[in-house]
């Protein structure tokens, strides 16, 4: 096999909390992440050069070194001394900067279709360490569906899949560095904190009116504050039929969950018109594994 092409789905966050700052300025967080039915899609081919490089179709991704798919693809070919480099093609849907994993999913995509490419006789729990060390959602993004994350990010505990929601994404078109909204979080200001033991026993009970309920992101008390375009986003899909809304990761993406596709069409619309933004997706959970 000399080329491939992976999905590279993105995430969105039903739970993040921030339970402290470490000495090394790491954050302990616990999170329910789920995989939703949005993806770039990622070609993998082999080059018949000794180095590894990217394209993509969205300027605003990079295509040098500091590009996590090309991390990934340095980090296996290191790791499994690997002569001959590749060819990355990213066809970029998922918004960049945007909280989603996006840049994770790329570099998941790439492991994957090296490993099938070069050594796919490695067992895939194998390249979770590695993936790790490119990213705190890489891990996650290799598998997908829902877990429980916690630690850094990195530690994962896949649990029953989350209910099937109907899920309308919009990302207003500023970005967000994730470290700068981190370094501002002040954890002894946070009021509201999700539930998530009660999040993780309304999954297994497969109750769609509970998970919706139990949706929250503390570091909406961050970004939404600094733009307040994510609240006024969060009331417009609430107004528009969705049983619950919130920002996913860092931001600045919000999204609402629906148990009607036509409410989240149409929701969609609404948005993409009031607002004027051109990211706005109307899609649905998932589990790329079932």
């Amino acid at each position: 096999m000399d080329k491939i092409s992976v999905d590279a789905y993105a995430k969105i966050n039903l739970t993040l909390d921030v339970l402290r700052r470490r000495p090394d300025g790491y954050h302990e967080l616990e999170m329910i992440m789920q995989t939703i039915d949005l993806f770039d899609t990622v070609d993998v081919e082999k080059n018949g050069t000794c180095q590894n490089r990217v394209f993509s179709d969205s300027s605003k991704v990079p295509e040098g070194e500091t590009n996590t798919a090309y991390i990934a693809a340095e980090a296996m070919a290191e790791k499994f001394a690997l002569k001959e480099g590749v060819d990355i093609r990213i066809k970029k849907r998922i918004p960049v900067a945007a909280g989603l994993a996006g840049g994770s999913a790329d570099a998941a995509a790439v492991i994957k279709a090296m490993r099938s490419i070069f050594v796919p006789h490695i067992p895939a729990e194998r390249f979770v360490s590695m993936a790790s060390s490119i990213g705190k959602d890489v891990p996650f993004c290799l598998k997908g569906g829902t877990a429980f994350a916690f630690g850094l990010g990195d530690k994962l505990a896949y649990i029953k899949d989350c209910p099937m929601f109907f899920v309308v994404l919009a990302k207003p078109d500023i970005d967000v560095s994730t470290a700068s909204v981190y370094r501002a979080l002040k954890l002894d200001e946070v009021t509201e904190r999700p539930d998530t033991q009660a999040m993780l026993k309304a999954i297994v009970q497969s109750d769609m009116n509970k998970v919706a309920g139990g949706i929250k992101n503390v570091l909406e008390s961050v970004t939404a504050k600094q733009y307040p375009v994510i609240r006024d986003i969060k009331a417009a899909l609430l107004e528009n039929g969705a049983m619950a809304s919130a920002m996913s990761g860092s931001g600045p993406s919000v999204y609402g969950l629906f148990d009607n596709r036509d409410f989240a069409d149409k929701a969609a619309e609404a948005v993409k018109r009031k607002f004027g933004i051109k990211e706005v997706f109307s899609t649905q959970t998932v589990n790329p594994q079932s």
